[in-house]
């Protein structure tokens, strides 16, 4: 499964963006999703994952409240939806999809390129 991420980009503090992620296949359906960051210097850490039927989804606590994962199996996309953007949410944005709803980086066999997002204060 290939993935693609996108949506990235400048924004101001306090602002919103939605990062879409599209599969190369029409097998989405099969697999949990997950989002995960990596700050420049940093980790890579979890962000949200939501499972095959979209009935669970989890949250980092530093993105509870602001962020919303969300996924439609037909059109083969997930998305992130990010608001109250703060300058701590800079990262790069990746994509994953694997066989169980995890927060583990590990449980994901297929990840997407990364999306860049820049939060300014």
């Amino acid at each position: 499964v290939q993935l693609q991420a996108s949506g990235g980009g400048l924004v101001q503090a306090g602002g919103s963006l939605r990062l879409p992620c599209t599969a190369s296949e029409r097998t989405l359906s099969s697999y949990a999703m997950g989002w995960f960051r990596q700050a420049p210097g940093k980790e890579r850490q979890f962000v949200a994952t939501i499972s095959r039927s979209s009935d669970s989804t989890y949250y980092a606590d530093p993105v509870k409240g602001r962020f919303t994962i969300s996924r439609d199996n037909v059109k083969n996309t997930i998305y992130l939806q990010m608001n109250s953007l703060k300058p701590e949410d800079t990262a790069v944005y990746y994509c994953a999809a694997g066989p169980r709803y995890s927060i583990l980086a590990g449980s994901y066999a297929y990840w997407g390129q990364g999306t860049e997002v820049t939060v300014s204060s």
